[in-house]
């Protein structure tokens, strides 16, 4: 249950009252909206702008440094589940200080990354530039700073393109890793000779790949804004955010539904769906609305993870830079979480009126950044979301764009 009085739940830092005015207005479902025949639902109106912190902070792409400073005395400490999850991340292939990166000129990935050329590669070897960055802050041995290092180089050497149908999706996992890894090597290693052209990478490869969005499934949209936000954030660069933030914010309430949204879900103005059926469709064939179900609930948990994911990836990375989002996204990611939770552990029986009585499970490692962020800091009783994080620890990698976050957030305050 939501505490009675929480600082900054009713305030959107950093946003003009007009734009709180917009949002407000676009988040609520007006009572002309529920009177509006079923066959026209309602569109969710873009912001007109989100406002950019007037300084971004560093490291702050997911983590800042009062939480990895946390995370760090928690290892040291040899307290749990911070050192399980830290004896995991040490123990997988992403650790290795003899990894040989593999950088390529154009990587090629296809629908379901087939044809794979460099896909798996690229995505990897971010998570590994990450997964070493991170064990260089707690351990401080530099042989993971400058491994880090060599594999950021290596690509930004190399890359200059993705190609084929999955190239957005591509982008979005890769640059969703890079930037993770770069903030803490720039910002507190420091002794990173080609991070300009690392930088140069990411705002000429990356970010025109991914900033426009995307009318596919939600999970790539909402992994696209993700990269863009969290590469913005290594560049400093407030126009980008702006737009990644603003597509953002338009896209999660067409993800996740709330009962509030009237009796269809809202839709991104660019996919004219402008019709039940329409929107059914696209809602894998879901006729039934109820509170939490996202786009994809009835196409797979898996999916499903992805966008709940880069939901609460973008809320954290928002909340570090002095945004609280809470008011237009926090409630649609406690029920979201809460309602695949549920029926992931089988705390109840599925309904036959939700994906014709039958769910295909595996949420993934997805549970603790949006988990810590509502229930620890917030307050908020999150009953099957808890039991399914306290499953899973230590959660690893998806292997795409999720990696320790039994280690980076579980109870952390900061």
């Amino acid at each position: 249950m939501r505490p009675g009085s929480i600082p900054g739940m009713t305030r959107i830092l950093g946003l003009s009252a007009a734009l709180a005015g917009v949002l407000a207005a676009a988040f609520t479902a007006p009572a002309a909206a529920e009177k509006a025949p079923k066959t026209v639902p309602a569109a969710v109106a873009a912001p007109a702008v989100a406002a950019a912190p007037a300084n971004f902070t560093h490291p702050g792409v997911n983590l800042s440094t009062a939480q990895l400073d946390f995370v760090r005395s928690k290892v040291q400490a040899g307290a749990q589940p911070w050192k399980s999850a830290y004896d995991q991340m040490m123990g997988s292939r992403y650790a290795s200080l003899t990894r040989t990166a593999k950088p390529r000129a154009v990587v090629e990935c296809g629908s379901y990354s087939n044809p794979n050329n460099g896909c798996t590669d690229e995505r990897e070897d971010a998570i590994a530039a990450y997964t070493t960055a991170l064990a260089w802050y707690i351990t401080r041995d530099d042989r993971y700073a400058q491994k880090s290092i060599q594999l950021m180089d290596a690509w930004s050497n190399s890359i200059q393109d993705h190609t084929n149908s999955n190239a957005p999706l591509q982008t979005g996992w890769a640059g969703s890793s890079w930037p993770k890894a770069a903030e803490i090597i720039k910002h507190v290693y420091g002794n990173w000779p080609n991070a300009g052209r690392f930088s140069t990478m990411l705002r000429n490869v990356y970010l025109p790949e991914i900033i426009n969005g995307s009318n596919s499934n939600g999970n790539w949209e909402l992994t696209m804004m993700e990269a863009a936000v969290s590469i913005s954030v290594f560049l400093d660069d407030k126009a980008s955010w702006d737009k990644a933030i603003g597509k953002y914010l338009v896209r999660v309430p067409a993800y996740i539904y709330l009962a509030s949204d009237g009796a269809l879900p809202k839709t991104v103005p660019s996919q004219n769906l402008d019709t039940r059926d329409k929107i059914v469709g696209y809602w894998q064939g879901q006729g039934t609305f109820i509170t939490g179900l996202t786009q994809e609930t009835c196409r797979d948990f898996v999916h499903t993870g992805y966008g709940i994911s880069s939901v609460s990836h973008v809320y954290e990375t928002a909340r570090i830079q002095g945004q609280d989002l809470f008011p237009q996204v926090g409630e649609r990611l406690r029920q979201a979480l809460g309602f695949q939770s549920k029926y992931e552990v089988q705390a109840e029986p599925v309904p036959s009126n939700l994906c014709g009585g039958s769910v295909q499970r595996g949420l993934g490692p997805i549970t603790e950044v949006g988990f810590n962020a509502l229930n620890t800091r917030l307050g908020y009783a999150m009953t099957n979301t808890q039991r399914l994080t306290e499953q899973q620890r230590p959660s690893g990698t998806n292997n795409l764009f999720v990696a320790w976050e039994t280690l980076t957030n579980a109870g952390n305050p900061n």
